[in-house]
């Protein structure tokens, strides 16, 4: 009996390469990049900021052009093809569509001199064939779904008369309106505070489910992505440095930069709260990055050979890779952060009530 083929993924980033020009020189803000992403998959990606993760967001939506930035080489293959190749009328098309995105700063989404209404209609008369009365009820049924409350009233507020959290679901419902097939969310939650970052990624996880959305969450924080996303990519100095199932990147660290931002995870679930850890210095330049590992500056466990060879993104384990000379041979603290929640706190146990 032959195998089944495997199915395609729905987005294929294969060596992406993004640069912008600025005064000081030119800025890698994206050097090599590759990763797939399945249907209904949900991905994590985390660094610090500077790391290339919203670059890296620009780019899968061709929102990266000339004179500011340039996506130099590589493939963003969407469903089997290239999105680099598609002119701009087919990425209006792609851009809300087939793929959504969920901003950082909700008041840079939503246009502050139209309403709530006008901007979800515009949305979804651009993408689905349907009349502005039927766009209307669509439009009150998102913000239903992202509970609203009385959305048919709400649908003619502006956004300033929302508050934070309320604006934020107003984008989640902006970017789910078309029933998207991936949704791609940048910090959807660094500006609210902790009940509401839980409720934002248990909205966004709730509805990307029934609409079988695959989603890839952006983030500094491991422990938002912890409880919520299947795969985790780390990303530092524009590179992927470790990627892996999620529960292989909390129990079996291989990077010392993702143990370090592990030691930044508070956990509530200890007897004694250690102090938090931060990583020392800073992140390097994009323009001059240091010789070897881009990491070695800052890393306690670096190396003749880590100050002079880049390391490459190398297999450990079942799915898990790391770009590290000394991947497997550190004990970066495994099992210390394993089973956290988005928020965290321990999350509960199979069968636990």
């Amino acid at each position: 009996m032959t195998e089944a083929p495997a199915a395609e993924p729905l987005l294929d980033v294969i060596d992406l390469r993004t640069c912008f020009w600025t005064e000081e020189g030119l800025v890698r803000a994206v050097d090599g990049v590759s990763f797939t992403v399945g249907e209904g998959e949900r991905l994590g990606i985390v660094g610090e900021s500077g790391s290339g993760k919203s670059a890296m967001a620009a780019s899968i939506l061709r929102l990266v052009e000339p004179p500011g930035g340039e996506i130099l080489c590589g493939q963003i293959l969407y469903r089997g093809r290239d999105l680099i190749g598609r002119s701009e009328n087919e990425m209006r098309q792609v851009r809300g569509g087939e793929i959504a995105m969920i901003f950082q700063d909700p008041m840079t989404a939503l246009n502050p001199v139209f309403t709530i209404g006008d901007q979800l209609i515009e949305t979804i008369r651009l993408h689905r064939k349907v009349t502005t009365r039927e766009a209307r009820e669509l439009a009150i049924g998102a913000l239903a779904d992202v509970q609203i409350p009385n959305p048919a009233r709400r649908l003619d507020a502006y956004p300033h008369q929302f508050s934070g959290g309320m604006r934020q679901r107003v984008v989640i419902a902006l970017a789910l309106s078309c029933r998207p097939s991936l949704l791609i969310a940048d910090e959807p939650t660094t500006a609210l505070d902790v009940t509401t970052q839980a409720q934002i990624l248990d909205l966004i996880g709730r509805l990307a489910e029934e609409q079988g959305t695959a989603v890839v969450l952006i983030t500094h924080d491991l422990g938002v992505v912890a409880g919520f996303c299947e795969t985790v990519n780390v990303m530092y100095a524009g590179r992927i440095i470790e990627r892996g199932p999620a529960q292989a990147i909390f129990d079996d660290t291989q990077h010392p930069y993702t143990a370090g931002l592990l030691g930044s995870v508070t956990r509530l679930d200890a007897v004694r709260q250690e102090r938090l850890r931060p990583i020392r210095g800073m992140p390097p330049s994009l323009i001059a990055p240091p010789p070897g590992c881009s990491f070695q500056p800052r890393c306690d466990h670096a190396t003749e050979r880590c100050r002079a060879e880049s390391p490459e993104l190398l297999a450990i384990g079942d799915g898990h890779l790391a770009a590290c000379h000394l991947a497997s041979q550190l004990n970066l603290g495994r099992g210390r952060f394993g089973g956290l929640d988005g928020r965290g706190e321990p999350a509960p146990r199979e069968g636990a009530s």
